[in-house]
């Protein structure tokens, strides 16, 4: 989790809404990922999908079954999409999205009982440092 909060620095410094992800597989990180929409115009560049866009060119798989996903705030419908078709194992996040987030604040698309996909999920972990990164972010913006 401290090198998806590194990431979320990388994404502040860049001028981005600063989230980052890491993806981990066999205890090394095989993907990281920042927001990069702003930079890249690409609406689907968050930092959990860049991530998980690395992590399959490094694994030379689109599906990464063995791989945890590292994010420093609960991911969105697009990001937890993207985790359900990669076939991630496991979810780690920071702090909850209450506006956006699709693991359980708004609306549950992981774990949804319709999918046939579940994934080990937990939260809250670096929740402080991951909410003060953004909230701090917002504040100066406004």
């Amino acid at each position: 989790m401290q090198e998806a909060l590194r990431c979320a620095q990388r994404a502040l410094e860049a001028g981005e809404v600063p989230l980052g992800a890491v993806v981990v597989c066999d205890g090394r990180i095989v993907g990281r990922g920042w927001n990069r929409n702003i930079s890249n115009c690409d609406p689907s560049a968050h930092a959990e999908v860049v991530a998980l866009r690395e992590a399959g060119a490094a694994m030379g798989n689109h599906r990464l079954e063995e791989c945890e996903l590292f994010a420093t705030i609960e991911p969105c419908p697009m990001c937890a999409g993207a985790l359900v078709h990669a076939r991630v194992r496991r979810l780690v996040y920071g702090a909850d999205d209450p506006k956006t987030g699709a693991v359980h604040s708004v609306m549950q698309v992981l774990n949804h009982p319709e999918l046939n996909h579940k994934m080990e999920v937990r939260g809250g972990v670096l929740a402080g440092r991951s909410a003060e990164l953004l909230q701090a972010f917002f504040r100066k913006r406004r």
